[in-house]
């Protein structure tokens, strides 16, 4: 079974900077994909970034570009979100997510993605 576990949410100052962490078990193969979604209050989930543990292959939302970074720690089944130049729009609930996803296209669209974590919150102040 898949499980998943988010950490690393806090309070910051705009501008500041924040490590999300995911560790990951339980998967069967290396063909998943681990991404990072946000909900932010009142709005809809939205997918932050995704990156391929087959290809390392990563992909962002164009409001994150340049600002984020996915990575992998494979030693230790965790996944990373470092989040640089934070603003106050970053404030939201962030999960991270798994799943066999076949078409990368739409890695954004949180339905397609099977597993979740439980989300850690980050709040940025202006």
């Amino acid at each position: 079974e898949v499980q998943l576990q988010a950490s690393g949410g806090g309070l910051m100052q705009t501008g500041g900077s924040l490590r999300l962490s995911c560790a990951a078990s339980g998967f069967t193969d290396d063909d998943y994909a681990i991404g990072w979604f946000r909900q932010a209050p009142g709005k809809e989930r939205e997918g932050v970034s995704c990156i391929s543990l087959s290809d390392g292959l990563t992909y962002y939302a164009d409001s994150v570009k340049g600002r984020f970074t996915i990575s992998v720690d494979n030693a230790k089944n965790t996944v990373y979100l470092q989040m640089t130049s934070l603003k106050p729009e970053d404030t939201a609930v962030y999960y991270c997510a798994a799943d066999l996803l076949q078409y990368y296209a739409y890695w954004d669209d949180y339905v397609r993605w099977d597993y979740w974590g439980q989300g850690t919150l980050v709040t940025v102040s202006s």
